[in-house]
């Protein structure tokens, strides 16, 4: 058995927030703190992130959340982070940066991965599950090779940004299976690394030592260093857990555990996954995780296309390079007074672009002087509900097995009694609202009890049936704006070319 005031904390870092939130022995929520994720640079394809920044930002939330749970009586008894997978965060032989760390929504190497013979991105999905994309670490890798040869050289260990995080904390480089297997680096049938994402993009096998050794998602990295334990207060030596990517750690918040469950994940990031069995031939999808569980992985399908679109609409209402905006709440207030497929008004949900849509942009397509701001956002959050939809239909193709369980919603659609209703009207399925704020935290911190050997029965969540939501008479309008959506979507690749050759180029240039 565990002391009453003993508590867990998880640490879940996206592309746009990081937050620390501690949790007590039977999965409640005791605080949470937030903070924006720095950055050194965003623009079209560059996505870099300030690693140095990151780590003291995570360093401050623990000490902040160290202070509230202090002060109500609680004890940590482990630490664990989530974050996104993908991306680069590489660093030298003493864990210091190389240059700023590339995030998993970047596709500055886009071109790599066009020169991949198809059959060979076939052989990496079906060794890894996991397919060839800008994003990916070996990728990246590759175009450290190329454009930073002096960045490549001096990178002793390729980490993801959970793992740039715990090695802030305890001094060690770590890695998971979670992590490395969505990177398409692990095989599926030895949970080993595999050279053959770094063959496709021409780099040596011997580049897999850049790799750290693999661990389970629970499995123990080391203790907190002093000079953290020092900044935060919490006690030096403090066990922290290997953890695991966002993407999974998100589902077991949310309660997505057993075969055949599927959730949806409103956030930052599309993330569209079932939980299958881990095995090959895996589930022909975009990319696919070992959960902690070793007989079971998440299949998946994710894209930078969710809840992103509406912060980008919620910060228009600012002046240029201010931050702020207007609150989602009330863009969404707003949207529930406007008509199913707002007054024919459709978006196209990529202000961040999309890995299979390498030149696509946010698009609104219809519009005319009748549109006021609630009908841009009701289109807005139609269009990622119907994106969300071509995404659950190629998991549906690939061959997982799904279960008849209601799918669950979690993060801003769910929290949105109108967008929950729009998402079940347009996937024609019942879906579960789960209204935890904080699903990433939560998943890995439900990690530690077991890993720390505590008696402690496994966190559940809510399910009650007035959380599930049904499709409503509006389905057959949504019906025939998917056809529409569907239609817009697969017309528009010129287009965006043709916009992405203007934006590279410059105007009043000839390229």
């Amino acid at each position: 058995m565990t002391a009453p005031s003993t508590c867990y904390i998880g640490v879940d870092i996206g592309l746009t927030a990081s937050k620390a939130a501690a949790f007590d022995s039977e999965g409640r929520e005791l605080g949470v703190v937030h903070a924006r994720t720095p950055r050194t640079s965003v623009t079209a394809h560059r996505h870099d992130v300030d690693m140095p920044a990151l780590a003291d930002t995570v360093v401050s939330l623990l000490g902040e959340l160290a202070g509230k749970l202090a002060a109500d009586g609680y004890t940590p008894a482990g630490i664990g982070v989530a974050a996104h997978g993908n991306g680069l965060y590489p660093v030298d032989a003493s864990l210091r940066p190389v240059g700023p760390a590339i995030a998993s929504s970047d596709s500055r190497a886009q071109h790599i991965v066009d020169a991949i013979p198809a059959e060979q991105a076939r052989r990496l999905a079906e060794e890894t599950g996991s397919i060839p994309w800008a994003a990916q670490p070996a990728v990246l890798l590759r175009w450290l090779h190329d454009t930073e040869p002096e960045a490549y050289r001096a990178t002793r260990w390729a980490l993801s940004c959970k793992d740039w995080v715990t090695s802030q904390l305890t001094g060690v480089a770590s890695a998971d299976l979670s992590d490395a297997s969505a990177f398409g680096l692990v095989a599926l049938d030895t949970r080993s690394y595999s050279a053959t994402a770094l063959e496709l993009v021409g780099l040596p096998a011997a580049d897999l030592d850049r790799f750290p050794p693999l661990r389970r998602s629970g499995d123990v990295v080391g203790g907190l260093t002093a000079r953290v334990a020092a900044i935060t207060g919490l006690p030096e030596g403090l066990p922290v857990i290997a953890g695991c990517m966002d993407c999974v750690a998100a589902t077991l918040g949310a309660g997505g555990r057993d075969p055949g469950d599927v959730t949806i994940i409103v956030g930052t990031w599309a993330i569209n996954g079932v939980v299958v069995p881990a095995r090959t031939p895996a589930p022909e999808v975009t990319l696919s995780a070992l959960m902690p569980d070793a007989a079971t992985m998440l299949a998946m399908e994710v894209a930078p296309t969710s809840a992103a679109n509406l912060e980008w609409l919620a910060s228009t209402a600012v002046p240029h390079a201010q931050a702020g905006g207007v609150p989602a709440a009330d863009l969404l207030r707003e949207a529930a007074g406007v008509p199913p497929g707002a007054d024919g008004l459709m978006f196209l949900p990529f202000v961040n672009g999309a890995p299979e849509h390498p030149a696509a942009s946010g698009t609104f397509l219809g519009i005319c002087g009748m549109h006021r701001r609630g009908h841009l956002t009701r289109a807005v959050i139609e269009g990622v509900a119907q994106y969300h939809r071509v995404q659950l239909d190629r998991v549906l193709a690939s061959g997982a097995d799904i279960g008849d369980r209601p799918w669950r919603l979690a993060g801003g659609g769910a929290r949105s009694e109108v967008w929950a209703q729009i998402f079940a009207d347009v996937l024609g399925r019942p879906v579960r609202r789960q209204l935890t704020t904080e699903l990433g935290a939560r998943g890995v911190a439900s990690l530690l009890p077991a890993a720390l050997g505590h008696d402690v029965r496994p966190w559940s969540v809510s399910d009650e049936d007035d959380l599930c939501v049904r499709p409503g008479p509006d389905r057959a309008a949504y019906l025939r704006h998917s056809e529409t959506f569907d239609r817009c979507l697969a017309g528009m690749a010129s287009a965006w070319s043709e916009i992405e050759r203007y934006r590279t180029s410059g105007p009043g240039t000839d390229g």
